[in-house]
């Protein structure tokens, strides 16, 4: 039986982009959702996460293998490599950010440690109006837009902050407003999540899969399937992402040398690791970095030459 692919994106219907860079852009849920009439086929963005404040309408969520009812007004939390998808009753409407989230987890690591846990964990939330922090949304929201048409400098620092600034609202309104998903696949959506816990954990000690499908109670090859079914990646293909992802925000946002991310990440030795980087990216670990840095100093509009 063929395996079903689940489609990646960076925005719906656009190609993905490195996870690594540090990025935000801001537009409202009529402008995709409308172009498809109103229903977006289950996908994932491999490194993004999306933050959406449905204001008008409503309709059924896919967030993993759980189903949710949402109806305006609610926010709507995917991170990244959440399968989500949206079959809206008709019109809807409100504000949605997507932006990188490793260095989003990394900023809010260093002024709100336990906001990483929001961050992570996909979410539908009902909103009551008109309390005091739900009224504080919809000017987050707004000042986010106004940043990613600026084009001025400091755009991503200031984009980035605003963004950290709103993940606090959300968990303000998660910790008391944190209805349950349908009965639908709900151990499964209970054990992918448990799965990726266990990852960030534990992925640089390079456990065998025995390990992880041990503490979740199934066989590896359970284990392989649930992951197969969920995120259309093995279970060895999401540990594997999981360390290339936090191999590229060290490149780019660290002065550490290969050898010390070697060691860093679990690595047997520097010449192991990067032999691993170039099968996952094409490019060895020096050549992603200057690769990369070259790309975020090239003024703003600018593209590389063929």
């Amino acid at each position: 039986m063929a395996t079903r692919v689940i489609p990646n994106y960076a925005l719906y219907g656009d190609p993905a982009q490195p996870g690594w860079q540090n990025s935000f852009d801001f537009e409202w849920i009529s402008q995709r959702s409308g172009r498809y009439n109103w229903e977006i086929q289950p996908h994932l963005h491999d490194a993004f996460i999306q933050i959406l404040y449905l204001v008008q309408g409503s309709g059924e969520v896919l967030l993993d293998n759980a189903k949710w009812r949402a109806q305006a007004p609610c926010l709507l939390l995917v991170p990244a490599q959440t399968v989500h998808g949206f079959q809206w009753d008709g019109p809807v409407d409100g504000p949605v950010v997507t932006a990188a989230q490793r260095p989003l987890e990394s900023l809010a690591g260093v002024v709100i440690p336990d906001l990483a846990q929001t961050i992570r964990k996909p979410a539908v939330i009902p909103l009551e109006e008109h309390t005091r922090h739900a009224d504080a949304l919809m000017p987050l929201f707004l000042a986010i837009e106004r940043e990613s048409r600026l084009h001025a400098m400091g755009q991503v620092a200031a984009g980035m902050l605003l963004l950290t600034a709103l993940m606090v609202q959300v968990a303000r309104l998660s910790s008391v407003l944190a209805p349950a998903p349908s009965s639908i696949s709900s151990r499964k959506a209970v054990q992918i999540e448990k799965f990726r816990a266990l990852v960030d954990e534990n992925f640089k000690k390079h456990l065998p899969m025995e390990t992880y499908a041990g503490q979740l109670g199934i066989t590896v090859g359970q284990l392989s399937r649930l992951c197969r079914e969920a995120l259309g990646l093995s279970s060895l293909e999401v540990i594997h992402a999981r360390l290339i992802h936090e191999a590229q925000r060290e490149l780019v946002y660290t002065s550490s040398s290969i050898k010390q991310l070697a060691y860093l990440l679990g690595f047997a030795d520097e010449a192991y690791f990067g032999r691993f980087f170039r099968k996952h990216t094409g490019l060895s670990p020096r050549e992603f970095r200057a690769r990369a840095l070259q790309d975020m100093l090239r003024p703003e509009g600018d593209t590389p030459e063929a």
